[in-house]
């Protein structure tokens, strides 16, 4: 396991327990063994360290999962793909709740956060904006109904894992299996929107 790994798995950890807001670039570091200069060498700041958690150290790779979503626009069984997508939604949000909800305690901090998230070209809104032209694309293949606006769709599933994760981070039940929660807020939404 090389440097930035070490430093990945520190800060999965220190964040999970701590919160971003009051996990330390030097905590970090002690944590992983390294000096905070280690830690700069892999991520400029505070924010890319994060991100690079939120998308390599949370479990199931809804990170990775949904940045290849407008290659997945036509592919597979459209259920079977949103699905996928809820699961993983959900098992993202109930994981990265306790690293995220300190950020919102500290308006300057979260402020920096906002503007790093914009500077690397992510944030909160990445998942529901491509979910969004997900739909808008399978609407133009005819996969789902034009009677639906797209946005608003991508509203309701991604606000239903958002919610989802939430309470079973709430409950302390982070790891347990969403697929039931997936298949039936898919369900639901297909039935008024399948074309």
């Amino acid at each position: 396991m090389g440097t930035r790994d070490r430093i990945l798995d520190a800060a999965a950890r220190v964040m999970g327990e701590r919160g971003l807001a009051y996990a330390t670039t030097k905590e970090i570091a002690k944590a992983a063994g390294y000096s905070e200069a280690a830690l700069y060498k892999h991520f400029r700041d505070k924010g890319e360290l994060c991100l690079a958690v939120l998308l390599e150290r949370i479990p199931g790779g809804f990170g990775e999962w949904i940045q290849e979503l407008p290659q997945r626009v036509g592919v597979g069984e459209l259920r079977a793909e949103l699905v996928s997508l809820a699961r993983l939604g959900a098992e993202f949000y109930a994981h990265s709740f306790g690293i995220m909800a300190s950020v919102f305690s500290d308006q300057q901090l979260l402020a920096a956060h906002r503007a790093s998230m914009i500077e690397l070209g992510a944030g909160p809104q990445l998942p529901r904006e491509l979910v969004a032209e997900y739909f808008a694309a399978e609407q133009r293949g005819g996969r789902i109904s034009p009677a639906i606006a797209p946005q608003a769709a991508a509203d309701l599933l991604v606000g239903a894992c958002l919610q989802c994760g939430f309470l079973a981070s709430y409950e302390a039940s982070a790891d347990q299996d969403f697929t039931a929660f997936a298949e039936s807020v898919v369900d639901t939404l297909l039935a008024g929107a399948a074309g």
